[in-house]
């Protein structure tokens, strides 16, 4: 029987958590590098032993963790800061460097980023939002940052190295910044043509390679935005997470900042398909792992108020790839709940029934083994939840 293995990044440390195929009982483990940010925390899908963490820190930076025996050991060595760097604040143990480019493939320059209203800034690193292991290749990952970028290694992380096809993009001078930074939050690998990467970007928008990250276009057509000058621009809208289903990997689903979205034509045209949801505001969405027009969802009140409406944590269940939506309560708090579900803390797993799984603020992960039809927390207590990935193990 597969087991599964629930991995929760948090505010102040990474947990790795355990059950066979039932899902009933569970071990945790952690915090592993206690005190440290932990965005993002991500295992292979191809090698059950190698996973990827983001460990940032305002004082020490960022540094990219990697496992090769399934979290009980990382490399870099050591959880606390001391054993993390050296005194001159460099990284021990592997390089992680991050090798940026200055300009794009036609010269131009890439050290700033130009506003709406004509200000600049220079580009700065400040940390890993997601990585995305390759569907193939243990050693190859991606890796998102902000200001928006995107890297990849193909050491194991031990060097990356930039894309920098999509910084230099003739939009990257439009991107700005949404409430939370301004973010390459999602990376998405087609799992029929790897050479195929979608990414999304707070607050520019959705983008497309279909020559492994040499370049780029965006794919915003449909999408629209209040706030910005041209509510129908090109770029510089706020999507919040995409995703898509393996054998259907043109059909893309689309949490946006407001709207729910849906894309049959791998990003060229979007549709909203909000439908009888209470609110359409909200950050996560995922698609089952079998049933490609099943997608999850969890509302929240609005832009301004991060928390479920009337303090009712519900995720919502649409069954026809959109449009109509049922809530999932059985397990959740119906009261007094006012918790948020970030964008990357939902994942699901790849066992009959779905196990779908979400982190809160809170620091509850609720897991459902029946495809969202009842739920358990499986943890509580933890550092607020920022990311919630899941590897399916032999």
């Amino acid at each position: 029987m597969s087991k599964i293995r629930v991995l929760v990044g948090t505010r102040k440390g990474a947990f790795v958590l355990e059950s066979d195929g039932k899902r009933q009982k569970w071990t945790v483990s952690g915090p592993h590098f206690a005190g440290w940010e932990i965005y993002h925390i991500k295992g292979s899908p191809v090698d059950p032993n190698r996973i990827y963490a983001s460990q940032t820190s305002g004082w020490f930076g960022q540094i990219i963790q990697r496992s090769d025996d399934g979290g009980k050991t990382w490399n870099p060595p050591g959880s606390k800061p001391e054993d993390l760097v050296g005194p001159e604040g460099m990284p021990k143990g592997e390089s992680n460097k991050f090798a940026y480019d200055t300009s794009d493939q036609t010269g131009r320059p890439l050290t700033t980023h130009q506003f709406y209203d004509g200000s600049q800034h220079p580009w700065e690193f400040k940390r890993v939002w997601h990585i995305e292991p390759s569907l193939t290749d243990p050693d190859t990952a991606y890796a998102g940052v902000e200001d928006a970028a995107l890297f990849r290694t193909t050491d194991a992380g031990k060097t990356w190295h930039e894309l920098s096809g999509l910084r230099g993009h003739p939009s990257g001078p439009n991107w700005m910044p949404g409430a939370g930074g301004m973010g390459l939050h999602t990376i998405v690998i087609d799992p029929t043509n790897p050479k195929r990467i979608f990414v999304a970007i707070s607050a520019a928008g959705t983008f497309r390679s279909d020559d492994g990250g040499a370049t780029w276009k965006p794919i915003n057509r449909g999408l629209k935005s209040q706030f910005l000058p041209d509510p129908s621009a090109e770029v510089g809208h706020c999507v919040h997470r995409i995703d898509v289903h393996p054998s259907r990997p043109s059909t893309l689903f689309m949490q946006k900042h407001w709207d729910i979205m849906r894309s049959d034509d791998a990003g060229e045209s979007w549709t909203e398909v909000s439908g009888n949801l209470p609110t359409d505001f909200g950050f996560p969405i995922r698609v089952h792992a079998h049933q490609p027009d099943t997608v999850y969802v969890v509302p929240i009140k609005s832009d301004s108020e991060h928390f479920p409406l009337e303090g009712k944590l519900r995720v919502y269940r649409s069954k026809t790839g959109g449009n109509e939506w049922e809530p999932l309560t059985n397990g959740l708090p119906q009261e007094n709940c006012y918790v948020n579900i970030l964008r990357g803390a939902m994942a699901i797993d790849r066992l009959d029934p779905c196990g779908v799984y979400f982190g809160t603020t809170g620091g509850q992960v609720y897991a459902s083994a029946d495809n969202g039809d009842r739920w358990n927390p499986i943890v509580r207590d933890l550092p607020p939840v920022l990311s919630v990935e899941v590897q399916t193990l032999p």
